[in-house]
């Protein structure tokens, strides 16, 4: 069917059920015409075209009845049939039209029951009122063949329509799911950031702050040195706050309104900001350094700034170690203090402190593996191993900041 005609269907649906019924009546009228041509003695003409157009009119209703429709479609038929019409696919061809309707929408059940029903009923009419040739084939193998057939064409497209409104609610429900992962992927991701922001700063402005408690009286020129920073610590604290925060404002692409992820190029930063806290951290590089993704250098710097937020709040000493080891297929990060004896140590196991969760779950996202403990001669220990992708198509992804 070319479009224009499918138009004109979808626009006019009563016209072109109406023209159906028509065409079904003029086969029906056809068959009708054909038996009493080929029968052996006079049949009634007229008595087969009213119940002929009887069935037809009765499949009007076939949408919303099918039931009782089948059973006028059928009750022509066996009148037909008794007033000595034979009962071919032609003249039955309104109970076949209602035998699929009614298999179509209608449970399982009851579409074969009724198929069942109606057969034998046309069967015993055969037998009760042999049409001519006096043929068991034609009276009872013929219909019955016919009427099952329809049947079951009925319950194959029902149970195609099923399945099709299953896969699509399947298909909802799976987006639905899809949908609800990523949002709590990205709640997740968020949280992460923002712990890793706020935890990092707040600490290194609580150890400035305690440090110009203790300093202020004995040594006021270092106190002042350490108040004078500590407006770069905050704002610093609060330009990557606004940048994730930023994230969540914005319907559109940030990415030209924010600044770039932060990297190992401000690791730089990150020391001096912990020694203005009263850390020195020394950092030492091995290995010939390689270029990281995005991914990979966002990853490895938040990292270091976690633990290094950790040293700041459970370190015995003032100072700590940075290790970074680069090999062809891995740079490993390795963060070394010592640990308070009048402090309570951090746990090493998985379920221990959202800072050691938060740096194994970026390890783990990048492929990496991660590992903190005590150390067997004292102090404390951060070991994380992150694989190296320098392919091309890797240094063009673009990280959340």
């Amino acid at each position: 069917m070319s479009n224009s005609w499918r138009h004109r269907a979808a626009a006019h649906p009563k016209a072109l059920d109406l023209a159906v019924l028509v065409l079904l009546f003029a086969v029906t009228v056809s068959g009708v015409l054909v038996t009493r041509a080929l029968a052996s003695g006079p049949l009634a003409l007229w008595p087969g075209i009213a119940l002929s157009a009887l069935a037809c009119a009765a499949l009007k209703r076939r949408r919303n009845h099918p039931l009782p429709v089948l059973a006028v479609t059928a009750l022509c038929a066996i009148t037909v049939g008794a007033l000595g019409y034979l009962l071919t696919p032609l003249l039955m061809g309104p109970l076949l039209v209602a035998q699929y309707e009614t298999s179509l929408r209608t449970p399982r059940r009851t579409g074969w029951n009724s198929a069942l029903v109606v057969t034998g009923c046309v069967v015993f009419g055969g037998l009760l009122f042999p049409s001519f040739l006096d043929s068991v084939v034609f009276a009872v193998v013929n219909p019955t063949a016919w009427i099952l057939l329809c049947a079951a064409l009925g319950g194959y497209r029902r149970v195609r329509r099923e399945y099709a409104v299953a896969r699509a609610e399947h298909a909802d429900r799976q987006r639905e799911e899809e949908a609800r992962h990523r949002v709590v992927q990205e709640r997740m991701r968020i949280a992460r950031e923002l712990h890793d922001v706020v935890a990092h700063h707040l600490t290194l402005a609580d150890a400035q702050a305690g440090a110009v408690k203790h300093l202020v009286r004995t040594r006021p020129d270092q106190a002042q040195e350490i108040i004078d920073r500590l407006p770069e610590t905050t704002a610093a604290a609060l330009r990557e706050l606004k940048a994730t925060v930023g994230l969540l404002r914005q319907d559109t692409d940030p990415a030209d309104d924010l600044a770039p992820a932060p990297g190992l190029d401000r690791l730089p930063d990150l020391v001096d900001s912990c020694a203005a806290a009263g850390l020195e951290v020394a950092v030492t590089v091995e290995g010939e350094r390689r270029p990281l993704t995005p991914v990979l250098d966002l990853t490895a710097y938040r990292i270091l700034q976690e633990a290094l937020t950790n040293v700041t709040k459970h370190g015995a000493g003032r100072t700590a170690e940075v290790r970074l080891a680069f090999t062809p297929r891995r740079l490993t990060l390795t963060v070394t203090n010592d640990t308070a004896v009048d402090r309570t140590p951090v746990p090493s196991g998985p379920g221990g402190g959202f800072g050691l969760i938060s740096m194994r779950e970026r390890a783990t996202s990048a492929g990496g593996t991660f590992h903190a403990g005590h150390r067997s001669r004292g102090g404390f220990q951060v070991v994380c191993a992150l694989p190296l992708d320098t392919s091309p198509d890797r240094r063009d992804e673009s990280p959340d900041p």
